[in-house]
């Protein structure tokens, strides 16, 4: 395996604006090493039948109708928000114009 070096690590540093110091660039370059050593045996995984996927759980989601209800105490609900108007809650404009 092609040994990673130094001067690699202190590139990936700065350019994820890291401050190594020799002993941790010195660390990072073995971690990194190891890490490709076992994409490396990835690799060699046959995975020709494998369905490709995002995660490993099916995720679905669960949508209902979206409908207008009247809540009995809603004066006391809009008292808790940080900020409201009139009859509605107030929030930061995250929309410029």
């Amino acid at each position: 395996m092609k040994r990673i070096s130094s001067d690699e690590v202190k590139k990936v540093a700065q350019l994820a604006r890291l401050e190594l110091n020799d002993n941790e660039i010195q660390q990072h370059a073995e971690q990194l090493e190891k890490i490709l050593g076992y994409i490396k045996q990835l690799e060699k995984i046959n995975t020709e039948d494998v369905p490709c996927t995002t995660r490993a759980i099916e995720v679905v989601n669960v949508l209902r109708k979206d409908e207008q209800k009247d809540y009995e105490n809603s004066e006391e609900l809009l008292n808790l928000a940080p900020s409201r108007e009139n009859k509605f809650f107030k929030v930061p404009k995250i929309i410029s114009d």
